[in-house]
């Protein structure tokens, strides 16, 4: 089977007759026939009946060119994307938990190279949508935190998921409150200083495991517990509620971030934050470019990134 015969099915489909689709496709009726002869005897079935005031697909004809219209839109797609002369858009995509130096680095990306045509893509998601995303290779690259508490249960599945998970750098435990709130008095924050305050946290759908967290100490009991899916409305709770969350204490005021504050948390307990990445998969230009400034931006906040080289 060839690509062409397919086409010649199309056409003569279309104009129901060998003799106009042989003039439109600009060959003899002789050949248009003796391909599709071809095809029949390749595959055994009948696609036409034959008359005289023309041609009608047989039952399984129309089967047939069900299926051989999808071959050709694929391979439409294909020249589109790859064919000679064809500008192609950059592709890249990212997936994370909610942190605001994955999309400091992703703006810079796609300032720096994105061009006149680029189809990139960045998920602030759950954690077992990272995880997945990076598995199906719907993302090159996925952004969690590890510690104690979570690293025997995500490494597991990370190694089950035919993946890698490479340290960047390790932050300490900050709560995120409104510039408002009166804990912004405090240098240092305990446990007990939240007690009061609505405590806001990621819902992570139907994974709810403490596990999947994306704050550390998921398993303390809390008076007030108010769970948001994304980083817009968790910062307006924190404003409009006095509310807290817990993460690695970088705030960006590139994204609008100046009315949020980070106070270190006096914690026994570390973040370790890094990238996922398919074991079996080389990592595009594009993906190690962004790697690099997610690295630079991680400098710029005054962390130490880990040599992973």
């Amino acid at each position: 089977m060839r690509i062409q015969q397919l086409r010649y099915l199309e056409k003569i489909a279309t104009t129901g007759s060998i003799n106009e689709a042989a003039k439109q496709l600009f060959i003899s009726q002789p050949s248009l026939s003796q391909a599709m002869k071809e095809l029949e005897k390749e595959y055994q079935v009948q696609l036409f009946y034959r008359h005289k005031t023309g041609i009608t697909l047989t039952d399984t004809g129309r089967e047939f060119i069900n299926y051989s219209r999808s071959v050709l839109d694929q391979v439409n797609l294909l020249n589109e994307h790859f064919g000679q002369g064809t500008v192609r858009k950059r592709i890249f995509s990212v997936s994370a938990q909610h942190y605001a130096f994955v999309v400091n680095a992703f703006v810079e990306l796609v300032k720096e190279i994105g061009g006149d045509t680029y189809q990139f893509t960045l998920r602030e998601t759950e954690t077992a949508n990272v995880l997945n995303d990076v598995q199906t290779l719907k993302s090159e690259l996925g952004v969690i935190y590890l510690n104690k508490f979570n690293q025997t249960v995500l490494s597991r599945l990370i190694a089950d998921k035919d993946l890698s998970f490479v340290p960047l750098f390790e932050a300490r435990p900050h709560v995120f409150v409104g510039r408002d709130n009166p804990l912004t008095h405090k240098q240092e924050l305990t446990l007990d200083d939240l007690r009061d305050y609505p405590y806001l946290s990621y819902e992570q759908g139907d994974t709810s495991s403490f596990y999947f967290a994306e704050e550390i100490l998921s398993t303390l009991p809390h008076k007030k517990h108010i769970r948001i899916s994304d980083r817009a409305t968790i910062f307006n709770l924190m404003v409009g509620l006095n509310g807290y969350t817990i993460s690695s204490g970088i705030i960006s005021s590139e994204l609008n971030d100046e009315k949020i504050v980070a106070i270190p948390l006096k914690v026994d307990d570390a973040m370790t934050l890094g990238y996922l990445r398919h074991k079996k998969i080389e990592l595009s230009a594009t993906a190690q470019r962004y790697l690099t400034l997610l690295k630079q931006h991680i400098q710029g906040y005054g962390f130490d990134v880990f040599n992973n080289n």
